[in-house]
């Protein structure tokens, strides 16, 4: 018996309509875990040892390097999806064991006496489930460490080609001085949907006794770069500078260093000579009037030969044509005296981001400095 047309057209608009439903069903599903799975990760403290014997000198030139590694997938033809390109991870798993092998190479022939690094993956789709945590401790066995994961993404499916997929990382400070006590600070973020972007930030402060008695608090940080809402990196970095001025009132020596996804220089454009792209939204000149009295943003720039921090990654790197800014670099404490910071130039090589190195040295304070600060005994109340 031939079906009636009405009867045909029925069934084409319940093809039609299961058609339409499965994948807005499928969407639905999709986003309903992802917002079931995503959580603010919390806050917490790992004690070392209370023997400390190796503790941070005064008055001795002292180096640190910052350097967000970028999960070891980018290579200098590297494109990343959420900047408009189109890679969601790591070429391979040998691509990411060949970056790390560079990245630890380079940190060694600098041989600095503290590492702040970011973006620094234990388990992730993106990096081919390398543990690059156990790489970099293996690398540098003679360093304390202290690590703080960042964030802990659900699976995330774009692009639709190459997964981002699921993502545990964070942040790793490594020290050749005795790190008494590691603190991970949860940071503002973005609030509904756009938290899909952001998902969770924090800074870590690693707190290293000093040979008169004070702390030498380093704190590690990558602030956001994907937000709607620019009050939001503002309250991060109050909530960084505000903890900084507390510890400095109190006599510590502090120095922050990481990935401030902001121009640090205020108008790199023109320093580098490349404009950035429409819409692109991490690189705003930093907010100077934010940092306290009693702390100081650090140069970065070598004037004769200026070296960039941080490339665009909308397409694989191209000397003279790729947007290129600063974003990493150094806050300290009136009571640290800078000698030196400099960009190391890696061509970005292996990461999107180029080292960044300061000298420094703790000054030994004055009677009426100490008179001002009050007394204060390192190590007490923690």
């Amino acid at each position: 018996m031939i079906p009636s047309r009405a009867r045909r057209g029925r069934r084409v608009l319940r093809a039609l309509a299961i058609a339409l439903l499965v994948p807005v069903a499928v969407a639905g599903a999709y986003v309903a875990y992802f917002f079931m799975d995503y959580h603010r990760l919390q806050d917490g403290a790992e004690q070392h040892s209370q023997n400390v014997n190796n503790r941070a000198p005064i008055g001795v030139e002292t180096t640190v390097v910052t350097w967000n590694i970028g999960f070891g997938a980018y290579h200098r033809d590297f494109s990343f999806f959420m900047d408009g390109g189109t890679s969601g991870r790591a070429d391979s798993q040998e691509a990411v064991a060949e970056a790390m092998d560079h990245i630890a190479a380079l940190l060694k022939a600098q041989a600095p006496d503290h590492l702040l690094l970011q973006e620094v993956d234990t388990r992730a789709d993106r990096s081919w489930f390398i543990n690059e945590l156990d790489l970099l401790r293996a690398f540098f066995p003679q360093h304390q460490s202290y690590f703080a994961r960042n964030y802990n993404s659900p699976y995330i499916i774009f692009p639709l080609n190459q997964p981002h997929g699921k993502a545990q990382s964070g942040l790793l400070t490594l020290s050749d001085r005795d790190i008494y006590r590691g603190e991970r600070h949860t940071l503002p973020v973005e609030e509904g949907l756009m938290r899909v972007l952001d998902l969770d930030r924090c800074y870590t402060l690693s707190r290293i006794p000093t040979e008169n008695g004070r702390q030498l608090c380093l704190y590690n940080l990558h602030l956001s770069a994907y937000t709607s809402d620019g009050t939001v990196a503002t309250r991060q970095l109050e909530k960084l500078t505000a903890d900084m001025l507390s510890e400095y009132r109190k006599g510590n020596y502090c120095v922050a260093g990481g990935d401030f996804n902001k121009d640090l220089l205020g108008h790199s454009d023109r320093i580098f000579g490349v404009a950035p792209r429409e819409g692109l939204t991490w690189n705003q000149p930093i907010e100077r009037d934010l940092i306290p009295e009693g702390l100081k943003l650090v140069e970065s720039l070598d004037k004769r030969h200026p070296v960039p921090t941080c490339r665009d990654c909308d397409t694989g790197y191209v000397p003279g044509q790729t947007f290129v800014v600063t974003v990493d670099g150094f806050i300290v404490s009136d009571n640290v005296r800078v000698t030196d910071c400099r960009v190391i130039d890696d061509g970005f090589t292996a990461s999107d981001h180029n080292p960044v190195k300061l000298t420094f040295q703790l000054i030994e304070e004055t009677e009426d400095l100490r008179y001002e600060l009050g007394p204060y005994t390192a190590l007490s109340g923690y």
